[in-house]
C-alpha cells in the first residue's frame, strides 16, 4: 500500500476538498484525483462520491482515512529509527505565543546549550491558529498554543496536546472606574456601555467576551484590536475601552484589574505535536522540560 496515497486520503478527510489537499501538498488537483482513484482500485472499494461540485468520503473512505492516520504515524516513527534511549540530536522547530516563549521556552533553550548542545531550537512567534497550521503542514515540530475554559479549542485527532499550565484572567478597566463587587456577569454588566478591546490575531478572547456579555444580557461593542498586552493596557489607560488581562500581569498606573469569578476565566496552555513524533528524542526532551517548568 502506497503511503503517499494514504497521506492524500487523510488530508482529504481533514480538509474536505481536493483543491485544498493539492495546495497543502504542493501537487495538482488532478494528481489528487488520480491517487485517490488508484487507492480505491487497490482497496477494491469506492472511497469518494460526488457531493455537488465537491466530493466526500464514502463510509469505507472514512474508515480507511482513520486507519491512514495510524499507519502514517507508524511509518514516521519507523523512518526516524531512533530508540527511546537515543541521545537527543537535531533541530526542533517551535511555533508559539509570546508568553509561552518568553516565560518558559527561552530559559529551556539557554539550559540546553549547556546540557544538550546537539539540540538546536528554532523559534517562531505565532498565535495558536497560526502555529497549528504550521504544525499541520510540517513546518514546525511543536506548537505552543492556548485556549480558554469558556472558548475551548476544537479537538484534532491527528495531534497530541500536553497540558502545561492555566492562568486566571480578569477585566482590565481604567484606574478611576468603579468596578463594584459581584460575579463575573455583574462586572460585565457594569461595563456594558464601554468599548471592548480584543486580540487582533486570535478570536478566542473575543468569544469569551461575547459569551459572558450574552449571559449578562447585552451585546458588547467590540472596537479596538491589539495583539500586545502592553499596548492593550495603554489603550485602557487612554480610556479607549476595557479588555481581558491575565491577573498576574503587571498593570500600568492608569489600569485597574478587576477579578472575575463565577464563572472564572482561565487561559489554558498546551504543547501540541503530531502523532507519531512524540518519541523523537529532541521533541520528547523539550516537551518534558516545558511540562516540568509549568508544574514547578
Amino acid at each position: 500500500m502506497d503511503t503517499r496515497r494514504l497521506q492524500i486520503l487523510a488530508e482529504l478527510s481533514r480538509l474536505g476538498s481536493m483543491r485544498a489537499v493539492a495546495d497543502v501538498l504542493g501537487i495538482t488537483t488532478s494528481t489528487v484525483s488520480q491517487q485517490i482513484a488508484a487507492l480505491a482500485r487497490e482497496m477494491g472499494t469506492a472511497l469518494i462520491e460526488p457531493a455537488g461540485r465537491l466530493v466526500r468520503l464514502t463510509p469505507a473512505g472514512r474508515r480507511l482515512a482513520e486507519h491512514a492516520v495510524t499507519i502514517l504515524a507508524a511509518v514516521e516513527t519507523a523512518h526516524r529509527d531512533l530508540g527511546p534511549g537515543a541521545e537527543p540530536n537535531g533541530t526542533l522547530r517551535v511555533a508559539g505565543f509570546a508568553t509561552a516563549i518568553r516565560g518558559y521556552l527561552l530559559p529551556i533553550v539557554v539550559d540546553l546549550a549547556a546540557t544538550s548542545p546537539q539540540v538546536h531550537v528554532l523559534i517562531r512567534e505565532h498565535e495558536p491558529a497560526e502555529s497549528l497550521e504550521l504544525l499541520a503542514t510540517d513546518q514546525v515540530d511543536l506548537a505552543l498554543t492556548y485556549d480558554y475554559n469558556l472558548a475551548p479549542a476544537a479537538e484534532d485527532p491527528t495531534v497530541s496536546a500536553t497540558s502545561l499550565w492555566t492562568a486566571r484572567w480578569g477585566l482590565g478597566v481604567p484606574a478611576d472606574a468603579e468596578p463594584g463587587e459581584g460575579t463575573t456577569l455583574d462586572v460585565f454588566a457594569r461595563f456594558r456601555a464601554h468599548d471592548w478591546i480584543v486580540n487582533s490575531r486570535n478570536t478566542a478572547d473575543e468569544k469569551v467576551i461575547r459569551t459572558l456579555a450574552s449571559m449578562a444580557g447585552f451585546h458588547p461593542r467590540v472596537t479596538h484590536q491589539a495583539d500586545s498586552l502592553d499596548l492593550v493596557q495603554e489603550m485602557i489607560a487612554a480610556g479607549l475601552g476595557v479588555a481581558l488581562l491575565p491577573v498576574d500581569f503587571p498593570t500600568l498606573p492608569g489600569v485597574r484589574l478587576v477579578p472575575l469569578a463565577a464563572p472564572d476565566v482561565e487561559l489554558r496552555a498546551y504543547a501540541v505535536a503530531r502523532h507519531g513524533r512524540l518519541d523523537w528524542p529532541p521533541l520528547a526532551l523539550v516537551t518534558g522540560l516545558l511540562s516540568a517548568a509549568a508544574s514547578g
